[in-house]
């Protein structure tokens, strides 16, 4: 290729860019433009509230749970023996269906499992509720053996490994019968509407229950 050749390549390149530069500056200034359409708004006014779906349950206490101001009466209104039952059975099936599909090392915790029962995911479910009370950076915090660090309580409750497992193998539906659509609440619409049927006003924490969403 001679230097003539040479020289109509390079401009005819460098008009190229120019062009394409050109129609690119254009674009943006029309972008640009649009993004200036500035409109007048009234911070002032409230945000419009919730909307308010009608309420078709019968709220409030429907037993007598007599005089003696026991808040585990309360408790139970919530979360009753049935429910109780059903995480077992959920929880049991999940480890279950774990142990069938798991290829574990023999130094494995999960190896110490045993099916629970009601009474021990009571006690599991109060351990729970404490920790929201007795706060610590980290779970295993817990079980610290340190004077300084200890709470000797829910060590006597149940111990770290155990406590664990329950929180490994915790479960509140049964994933085989989990529909295939992407519906994010249909793992908790079973209890939410138990909840919903004795309350009018309930609020429920998303974060905290979508920590959940997968068991």
């Amino acid at each position: 290729m001679n230097s003539d050749s040479e020289n109509e390549c390079l401009l005819e390149e460098r008009s190229l860019d120019e062009e394409f530069s050109s129609s690119e500056s254009e674009s943006d200034d029309d972008c640009l433009d649009s993004a200036r359409d500035w409109c007048q708004k009234d911070v002032t006014s409230p945000l419009p509230s919730h909307p308010k779906f009608p309420f078709t349950g019968n709220p409030g206490i429907k037993v007598c749970i007599g005089d003696s101001g026991d808040p585990f009466e309360y408790f139970n209104l919530f979360l009753d023996d049935e429910m109780f039952s059903f995480i077992v059975e959920e929880t049991n099936r999940y480890a279950e269906s774990f142990f069938e599909n798991a290829e574990l090392t023999p130094g494995s915790r999960a190896l110490e499992w045993k099916n629970t029962n009601k009474e021990e995911m009571k006690r599991f479910i109060a351990l729970l509720l404490l920790q929201g009370i007795v706060q610590k950076p980290v779970e295993q915090g817990f079980w610290s053996k340190r004077p300084i660090l200890s709470t000797p309580f829910l060590g006597k409750v149940m111990g770290e490994v155990r406590y664990g497992l329950l929180m490994k193998f915790l479960h509140f539906a049964n994933n085989d019968e989990s529909s295939s659509d992407l519906d994010h609440n249909m793992k908790i619409k079973k209890h939410k509407r138990v909840s919903q049927s004795n309350s009018t006003n309930l609020c429920m924490y998303r974060n905290r229950i979508y920590q959940w969403m997968n068991r």
